[in-house]
């Protein structure tokens, strides 16, 4: 579906996201379903919405006083890539809108009103009890067995020997020659960061976080730190994977020498990530100086998005051209896989939790055509998960052509060997704290940090080159040899297909973060 070096786009000629969904639209029904969900808009409701138009003056000005004209409120205006956000409690306001010269596309954002946001991690964190004590632990049985690191590894942090994942990927060998620049940054799409912990301050970039909650960048002091209540732990336990320095304080990051920024885009009681707060995330770090995006998560409420259905059709075009215009700016956007263990090249798929904000329907997709934003838009780096037996992992989505690495996510069923006994990957979590996750949103973070080495080393670099140099250089199990059956209960889930080279289950194979510093 997506070719290693993918096609070059320009948004200000002829934005991804129109010529995305016009080149959709023209096959035949993409899914079945009962009839398209819409927004119940009651008088009073109020809905926000999307309105892609053209990038000239004279157009926006127009579709902007047509917004109004249709009883609508203008939240902002990405003129660069000829998105409106806008705000409106008049039913029918998006059909209107569609009728105005110089519209391409208008929907809505969501089928449940505005209040006064999904990620991609399996099961509730298993918190490390007493990090100091365990440290203090891991550290005397070193000493005990000579202190000396691993051969050509880097020195442990102290809790360095529960991180199974980073030997996976050749990341503590990568510390020995080199851990990344400081003037590289990985941003945080998620739910926010925790910048006050430990194992983050030294690295964390102020100056290139922001809340895009509700679609527009709020670059306050702390507006990026996750919301207190409601278990917005995710964005925090994705950085410290990223770029927790060697500080000998906790665990170490894939890429510990470069910074990392927070744009948090999930709602506060609902932990939903909504295409305006998505738009507004791919724009600040295109115009923030950010080299990669993180995105661990798939855009509310629809986990596939069909182009014949009119609302979903707009958020395609609106993310396709907020993630065309980061790329076109130097960044390189990746993302989580899923975790719904389905093989996104199949011919079609079930979605039976769309929309996730309110009453979900029972439909059949193609998700050739039918796609999971931002994971699925061209340019974007998809990232499946594997366990530590660097096996696929249970929870993992997968597909031939689809996937284009693969790095660990953690698997419950693949338990490590040594002092690291949980085989899920131990990450920072807010408030100090330190947990254990699994999901396709941990194996991202992996990618992420592989490609904050690779700019490091190639800091003139395009998106393109540091995709092919990753996929070049990462290292590919093959299809197993076995039938796949991860928790061995006779029944096999997952079929493996393509070749030793590039293959449905780790498209080009798992990142190798020592090649990556080394090339």
């Amino acid at each position: 579906m997506r070719s290693p070096l993918s096609r070059r786009r320009h948004v200000l000629a002829v934005p991804l996201g129109l010529a995305l969904t016009a080149a959709l639209a023209v096959l035949p029904g993409a899914s079945t379903a009962l009839a398209e969900q819409k927004p119940a808009a009651a008088e009073g409701d109020t809905f926000s919405y999307v309105v892609n138009t053209g990038t000239d003056a004279a157009t926006i000005g127009r579709v902007e006083e047509a917004v109004a004209d249709a009883g609508g409120t203008v939240v902002t205006t990405y003129d660069r890539i000829g998105v409106v956000v806008a705000h409106s409690a008049r039913p029918g306001f998006a059909d209107r809108m569609r009728t105005v010269d110089g519209v391409d596309s208008a929907g809505a954002t969501r089928t449940a009103p505005l209040r006064a946001a999904a990620t991609t991690d399996v099961g509730e964190p298993q918190y490390l009890p007493d990090p100091q004590g365990r440290a203090a632990a891991l550290a005397e049985r070193r000493s005990g067995a000579g202190g000396a690191p691993r051969p050509g590894a880097a020195a442990e942090e102290p809790l360095e020997a529960l991180q199974w994942n980073l030997p996976a990927i050749k990341a503590d060998r990568a510390h020995a020659v080199g851990d990344g620049r400081r003037g590289v940054t990985v941003a945080v799409v998620d739910t926010g960061v925790d910048d006050t912990h430990p194992d983050l301050r030294r690295n964390f970039a102020r100056g290139k976080s922001a809340s895009c909650v509700g679609g527009v960048a709020d670059t306050s002091r702390g507006a990026w730190r996750p919301f207190e209540e409601g278990g917005h732990y995710h964005g925090t336990h994705v950085a410290g994977t990223i770029a927790a320095p060697r500080n000998g304080v906790g665990i170490a990051g894939v890429a510990p020498g470069v910074r990392v920024a927070s744009i948090k885009v999930a709602e506060q009681h609902t932990s939903l990530f909504y295409t305006e707060a998505v738009v507004c995330a791919f724009v600040f770090a295109a115009e923030h100086g950010i080299d990669v995006t993180n995105n661990s998560y798939y855009t509310d409420p629809w986990l596939y998005n069909c182009p014949e259905h009119e609302d979903q059709a707009a958020l395609l075009e609106a993310v396709g051209r907020a993630s065309a215009y980061a790329e076109d700016h130097g960044v390189l956007n990746v993302a989580s896989a899923g975790n719904s263990a389905q093989d996104l090249a199949a011919d079609e798929l079930l979605d039976d939790t769309s929309p996730d904000d309110s009453t979900p329907v029972e439909r059949t997709v193609d998700p050739s055509r039918c796609l999971d934003l931002p994971t699925q838009l061209p340019g974007v780096v998809t990232v499946s998960a594997t366990g530590s037996h660097t096996l696929k992992s249970y929870y993992s989505n997968y597909g031939d052509r689809v996937v284009d690495v693969a790095a660990p996510g953690g698997d419950k069923y693949q338990i490590p060997g040594g002092e690291a006994t949980n085989g899920r990957v131990l990450s920072t979590m807010p408030n100090g704290e330190y947990a254990f996750l699994q999901g396709t949103s941990m194996a991202a973070p992996h990618v992420a940090g592989v490609a904050a080495l690779l700019r490091s080393a190639h800091p003139h670099a395009t998106p393109r080159e540091i995709q092919w140099r990753m996929k070049v250089g990462a290292d590919n199990p093959g299809c197993p040899q076995d039938p796949y059956d991860p928790d061995g209960d006779g029944e096999v889930t997952a079929e493996c297909t393509g070749t030793d080279r590039v293959n449905s289950f780790y498209g080009w194979g798992v990142v190798d973060a020592l090649d990556a510093i080394r090339r």
